[in-house]
């Protein structure tokens, strides 16, 4: 069985890899030469862990990565893993898939096999029949179903974690038609997670899937967010404690309870929006959803205060960013709440250092020379009169008061509360945790 991968961004290069690395014969696709040269080299186009030992494993064995799209007419199996970026309007930007799906389908139609397209591009409902399969069958001269078959297939990986998730997914959604070729989609996935639950469904509903996962997601973290807040003026509150217990409630459970600055990274808030806005495309009032953005977005408002009740007039003042990616393990900036936040400062005039030990040179490409880049944890605290910890990483765990000495106010702010219960010589504010 060949297979190809059109498109290696996060999900479409940990895909290759990983079915490359298990021994099946794989073609990665991406129309950026430059990239696409990098990843035959086995370097990575951005850091994600275990990404790079499992795509060198790949090439050694049955990966072969190219910018020709002609050589996906000899495979079986074509997955569709192009971005759908987000609009000013909130609604997704198609244009990238329409491009590789057009290019798909007078490739396909030379070939004599019956392919199976798997979209894991998230699109929203009505997309795959509307949209990408007109495309397909106009380019192809074939119809869905008799010379190849659309199959609607989300993603749910996480960034820090997409190699364990691409392996051992929690679940496979197929979306389509029940006839021969769904049950060859099936068997494939059968045969790569034996034990991982198959729901076979309609292509609208599996659009669906990957909106009411995400949105869901978002809405546990605007929740304890919501909480931590309150914790906040309730003296001697604990917001882990709470959602500790609360988390070993099976009716709830403990993932995506970590109270924080707000929700970030290039999926959950795009979807929010794309969601938000199909909702009201389709004639409903998403209340719910709508609240649980307003709730992200003020959370910023929060840390700012904090900071202004400690240090008064922000202007001028030497501040210090511990964690510019949206989560620990990426160098993913995109939708970051800490990024966010140095603007805002900016805007009141302030002067920013941020650390970061993998996200620095994307932190460059949005400031440039306005803020200063430390390449040490103690470098970037040097002069600080406030220090706010956005991103945990297990390095900063190891901030302690031999290095916030050189600090020239020692006032720390820990939006995660990596250090809550350590002895530190300073003012020290644990997001969530009232005083």
């Amino acid at each position: 069985m060949k297979i190809g991968i059109v498109g290696l961004g996060f999900v479409g290069l940990s895909l290759s890899s990983v079915l490359a690395s298990k021994g099946y014969e794989v073609i990665g696709i991406d129309n950026d030469i430059k990239k696409s040269e990098k990843i035959s080299k086995g370097k990575l186009p951005f850091f994600e862990p275990d990404l790079e030992k499992t795509l060198k494993n790949g090439l050694r064995k049955k990966l072969t990565i190219s910018n020709n799209f002609s050589l996906i007419e000899v495979c079986d199996i074509i997955f569709v893993t192009v971005g759908t970026p987000q609009k000013l309007n909130g609604t997704i930007e198609l244009s990238i898939i329409k491009k590789a799906v057009k290019e798909i389908g007078k490739v396909i139609k030379k070939s004599k096999k019956n392919q199976i397209i798997f979209i894991k591009s998230t699109v929203i409902p009505g997309t795959l029949l509307n949209v990408i399969l007109p495309i397909i069958e106009k380019e192809s001269s074939k119809k869905n179903g008799r010379g190849f078959e659309l199959i609607s297939n989300p993603e749910f990986l996480q960034e820090s974690r997409a190699i364990q998730d691409t392996k051992f997914p929690h679940a496979v959604v197929l979306g389509g038609y029940k006839n021969k070729n769904m049950q060859k989609a099936k068997n494939f996935f059968s045969k790569l997670h034996s034990k991982t639950p198959i729901i076979i469904t309609n292509h609208q509903t599996a659009e669906m899937v990957k909106y009411a996962n995400n949105s869901f997601l978002a809405t546990k973290i605007s929740f304890i967010n919501q909480l931590s807040n309150i914790c906040q003026n309730i003296p001697g509150s604990n917001i882990d404690d709470i959602a500790k217990i609360i988390g070993l409630d099976p009716r709830i459970g403990g993932k995506f309870l970590n109270a924080g600055p707000g929700y970030g990274g290039s999926c959950l808030p795009k979807d929010m929006k794309a969601l938000i806005k199909f909702a009201s495309d389709v004639g409903i009032n998403p209340a719910l959803l709508n609240a649980v953005e307003k709730i992200n977005e003020n959370q910023i408002n929060e840390i700012i205060l904090l900071i202004t009740k400690e240090i008064g007039i922000i202007s001028s003042k030497h501040i210090t960013i511990l964690g510019t990616a949206f989560k620990p393990n990426t160098d993913d900036v995109r939708e970051s709440i800490s990024i966010e936040l140095i603007k805002k400062l900016l805007n009141k005039k302030a002067k920013i250092t941020i650390y970061d030990p993998k996200a620095t040179e994307n932190t460059k490409n949005i400031f440039g020379d306005k803020i200063i880049y430390s390449k040490s944890l103690i470098d970037a605290l040097n002069g600080s009169q406030c220090a706010i910890i956005m991103t945990q990483w297990k390095e900063f765990e190891n901030l302690n008061n031999i290095i916030i000495k050189k600090m020239k106010k020692k006032i720390i702010i820990d939006c995660r509360r990596i250090l809550a219960g350590s002895k530190l010589n300073a003012k020290y504010y644990a997001l969530g945790i009232g005083k």
